[in-house]
């Protein structure tokens, strides 16, 4: 519907008889309620055979050609009830799979971490509205938010961090109870949301770098392999709780005396998880396009499904939850801990460049302009947003959050890019977060089904690594740098505790043991060991013209003198120089004839 007037050219009492107008059209009239959008192909599957069958009855293929949605284009009510809703559901699985790992590391109880599963989901619509709306600061040229169709989730890449933080603490005395200790540490929780709070500010600094000089800074031949070295270690979490759970490596599963209770890797634990697997796998072949981009998600539900029926789920966490909760039902004292500044910074380094990329993928989805002024601007409002992002997440009680891929996905399939819907997205993020049942019962997913989802989602990490990797030339240079960041960053991840008998200090010099502490959990860090040595290498090896880029080069100047004619084609000879000889005399004697 087009106004007839903006908005600026209007008095109050127009707009507001805009504003009814506008109102009774979108829930009065049939445009504003349906359109005219072909919501059978949103729901149609592809059976089996179904190429070959339609073939055989003479059917021809039919082609959907649905409407394009721009950035800020009306959407009916319907069409952004469904969409809204499968947005949610393709980043679901990313928002609520953090808080219970991170939550399991640090040993918190049951009722923390329902809480925590629930602030990450409204946490996620909050900042999601502000990634999506864009608000100008005012008296400057820059902007908070990209005003594009992106929506923000709790980041993999923190993961890594409290692996290792954790841990530590406990061995420090940090944390309560020892080395091997399981008790609770909401203070070592809170010590994280806290440094995290503080490292959120390095990216919040970069976001007024022209995004330019950031990828000459920091290339994909550094950001690559730190994708990489974040996702390797999460597959192993993922597959540990697969086949029983990451906690009870060796032991029985979940516990002793709880329901359904066996060895770890025991078949039924493993056929569990391979059931979210296969059902992932039948979803993208088979499942309508409402479905592929949120097939995780019918994984997890199908095992949940199986899983409850065979007696494997506990209902008292879930019956003893309130109806409805909020942020700051339960807080956590913040601190800075030092050992896990460096790593954070990193972190938000490698938050940086994927949020520089997800936008471009978003942008170029939705049709917008990938360079110039424009897409420049919003970079820089989506890279503040982040940053301001990780300050209010932790203040929120959450970890850093970030902006997600898999919503290109959904906006590519569905040809939606209109802001609307993921306004729609943010209402149900909201919603699934304030009812509190809803997440203690995705708390007592059983862990193998958790981990069969999971395995899968920490894997789409790793291509995303190789992904970034594979749009490097791949010179000389290149191939050098990637193996001297890799090196130490998998030697981290197959040998953890290789550095943690360098120092034998045992004084009583707490400063001391606390720069020590940093420098272990840097070394032993996989990504911030990787990052560290792929910036200096970066930085050290000189750009030189790689020989085979350089033949290459002069192959393709040759090709393109002989297409514009300014060159007569040469041949290399490939046969014998007698072979040649006899060639060129055949040819002179067809010539002369």
């Amino acid at each position: 519907m087009d106004s007839v007037l903006e908005e600026g050219q209007k008095t109050p009492v127009e707009q507001f008889k805009s504003k009814l107008f506008w109102l009774r059209w979108k829930f009065t009239t049939r445009e504003g309620l349906l359109g005219d959008y072909d919501y059978k192909y949103l729901f149609t599957p592809t059976y089996p055979f179904k190429n070959f069958i339609d073939r055989r009855r003479g059917i021809e293929p039919v082609v959907y050609d649905q409407p394009f949605f721009g950035l800020n284009e009306e959407v009916p009510i319907l069409l952004g009830l469904i969409l809204g809703l499968q947005h949610a559901l393709a980043m679901l699985a990313g928002v609520i799979t953090p808080p219970m790992i991170i939550g399991g590391v640090a040993n918190l109880d049951p009722v923390h971490i329902n809480y925590l599963v629930s602030a990450s989901l409204i946490t996620s619509g909050i900042l999601s509205a502000v990634q999506v709306t864009r608000f100008h600061i005012p008296k400057t040229p820059f902007y908070i938010g990209s005003g594009v169709l992106s929506i923000v989730g709790t980041s993999f890449s923190v993961i890594g961090i409290v692996n290792k933080s954790v841990p530590l603490m406990y061995k420090t005395g940090y944390c309560p109870g020892g080395a091997n200790s399981k008790e609770p540490c909401p203070d070592g929780y809170g010590a994280l949301l806290g440094t995290a709070a503080c490292c959120a500010l390095l990216e919040i600094l970069l976001s007024f770098i022209p995004p330019d000089i950031l990828q000459r800074v920091f290339p994909k031949q550094v950001t690559g392999p730190v994708v990489l070295t974040i996702a390797v270690p999460l597959i192993q979490t993922g597959f540990q709780d697969w086949v029983g759970g990451s906690s009870c490596v060796g032991d029985i599963c979940p516990s002793k005396g709880a329901p359904q209770a066996a060895p770890w890797g025991s078949a039924k634990f493993i056929g569990l998880g391979f059931l979210v697997y296969v059902t992932i796998i039948l979803c993208e072949k088979y499942g309508p396009p409402i479905l592929k981009s949120c097939a995780v998600i019918v994984g997890l539900l199908v095992g949940c499904i199986v899983a409850a029926a065979c007696g494997y789920f506990q209902h008292d966490m879930i019956d003893q939850s309130p109806a409805a909760t909020f942020l700051w039902k339960h807080t956590f004292r913040l601190r800075v801990y030092g050992p896990a500044v460096l790593p954070f910074l990193v972190l938000f380094i490698v938050l940086t460049q994927e949020t520089i990329g997800d936008i471009t993928a978003t942008s170029d989805v939705s049709r917008l302009e990938v360079e110039g002024k424009a897409f420049e601007s919003r970079i820089q409002g989506a890279v503040l947003s982040d940053g301001l992002g990780g300050i209010l997440s932790s203040l929120f009680t959450v970890t850093p959050m970030s902006t997600f891929a898999q919503n290109n996905g959904v906006v590519s399939l569905t040809k939606c890019a209109s802001r609307q819907v993921g306004y729609w997205c943010c209402f149900y993020m909201l919603v699934m977060g304030i009812f509190a049942k809803f997440g203690a019962a995705i708390v007592q997913i059983p862990k193998p089904v958790l981990g069969g989802m999971t395995t899968f989602l920490f894997t789409t990490v790793a291509v995303a690594g190789i992904a970034i990797i594979s749009q490097i030339p791949f010179t000389r240079r290149d191939r050098f740098i990637l193996t001297g960041s890799l090196l130490p960053g998998f030697a981290a991840i197959l040998v953890p505790n290789w550095f943690d008998y360098v120092f034998t200090y045992n004084g009583d010099n707490n400063a001391l043991k606390g720069f020590f502490n940093a420098i272990i959990l840097i070394t032993e860090t996989s990504f911030t060991i990787c990052g560290i040595t792929a910036i200096i290498l970066n930085l050290l090896i000189p750009q030189e013209l790689d020989e085979e880029l350089y033949d290459d080069i002069e192959v393709q100047q040759e090709n393109l003198s002989v297409l514009e004619g300014r060159k007569s084609p040469t041949f290399k000879p490939v046969m014998s120089s007698k072979e040649v000889e006899a060639f060129e005399l055949t040819s002179e004697q067809r010539t002369s004839d």
